[in-house]
C-alpha cells in the first residue's frame, strides 16, 4: 500500500515549523505506524536528508514514550491503542495522513514530533514516596484487599503516561493522568500513610503546568488504556478532603 504523509517538521523550539509532504510506497498493512516511519526515515537518510525525529522505546504499548497526532486524533483512529500498536491496515491505500506532535502548553516542543513531557515527572515527584516501615516483605495475601478495590487500583495503575489525555483535551488538562497516578496509591492500604499530602501536592503541581478540567471527556476516549474519568472525580473528592485534613494537621503541630 501507499500513503501520503504531511509531517510537522521543526528543527527546535525556537525555529519556525511547517508541514512537509512525503510519499511512502510499498508499505505492508501488517506494519505498525512507527515501522512505517522507520522506512520513511531510511529513505530520507539515503537521500542525505534529516530523518524525522519521533519518540519510541518498547513498541509494545507499555512505556508510553510514543505518541503523535494522526489526522487530529491522539494515537490515531483506533481506540485503546498506542501509536506503536497501530497497524497500517487501519488506513486506506493512498490515504493522506497528517502527523503532528502533541499540542499543549505543558508539553513544549523539542524537535519535529518530540515534545518535552517532564512536567509529568514533576507531578510524580510531588507524590513523594511510601514512608511507612513495612519490615520484610509479607505474604501476598496477608493484607486483605477487597477485589473491587484491587481491580480499580490496577485499572488506574495501567496509565503509561503517554500524554494523549493532555493532547486530546481542549484545555490541555492533565487531570486524567494525575488522577490515575494518585488513585492507584490512594486506593490501597499501603498508600494511606501519605494519602492527603500526596493528593494536595500532585494536584497543585499539575495546575502549574496544565489547564483545568471541564469534563469534555476527550481524555478517556484518547487514552490507550481506556482509563475512566471516574478517577478524576475520585481525585477531586480527595483533594477537597486533603485541604481540610492537611490544614488540621498543620494547626495541631
Amino acid at each position: 500500500m501507499k500513503v501520503n504523509l504531511q509531517v510537522w517538521r521543526q528543527e527546535g523550539p525556537e525555529a519556525a515549523g511547517a508541514f512537509k509532504t512525503y510519499e511512502v510506497d510499498k508499505i505492508s498493512e501488517e506494519m505498525s505506524f512507527l515501522e512505517m516511519l522507520d522506512i520513511l526515515n531510511e529513505q530520507l537518510v539515503n537521500k542525505g536528508e534529516e530523518p524525522i525525529a519521533f519518540d519510541h522505546d518498547c513498541r509494545e504499548g507499555i512505556c508510553g514514550t510514543c505518541g503523535v497526532m494522526i489526522n487530529g486524533q491522539p494515537h490515531g483512529p483506533q481506540l485503546g491503542t498506542a501509536t506503536c500498536q497501530l497497524h497500517m491496515r487501519k488506513f486506506d491505500d493512498g490515504a493522506t495522513l497528517v502527523v503532528e506532535p502533541w499540542r499543549a502548553t505543558g508539553f513544549p516542543l523539542v524537535r519535529d514530533l518530540i515534545v518535552d513531557r517532564s512536567a509529568f515527572d514533576r507531578i510524580i515527584e510531588g507524590g513523594g514516596y511510601i514512608s511507612v516501615d513495612t519490615g520484610s516483605a509479607p505474604d501476598a495475601n496477608l493484607t486483605p484487599i477487597p477485589k473491587m478495590v484491587a481491580d480499580t487500583a490496577f485499572d488506574a495503575a495501567a496509565c503509561i503516561g503517554c500524554g494523549a489525555c493532555v493532547a486530546a483535551c481542549p484545555n490541555g488538562a492533565a487531570n486524567l493522568f494525575t488522577a490515575a497516578k494518585i488513585s492507584h496509591l490512594n486506593l490501597l492500604p499501603q498508600g494511606q500513610a501519605e494519602r492527603w499530602s500526596r493528593t494536595e501536592n500532585m494536584v497543585e503541581i499539575m495546575e502549574e503546568y496544565f489547564g483545568s478540567c471541564t469534563n469534555h471527556g476527550e481524555c478517556e476516549k484518547a487514552c490507550p488504556k481506556s482509563i475512566s474519568i471516574d478517577f478524576i472525580a475520585m481525585m477531586n473528592s480527595d483533594y477537597v478532603k486533603a485541604k481540610f485534613k492537611n490544614r488540621r494537621l498543620v494547626a495541631q503541630s
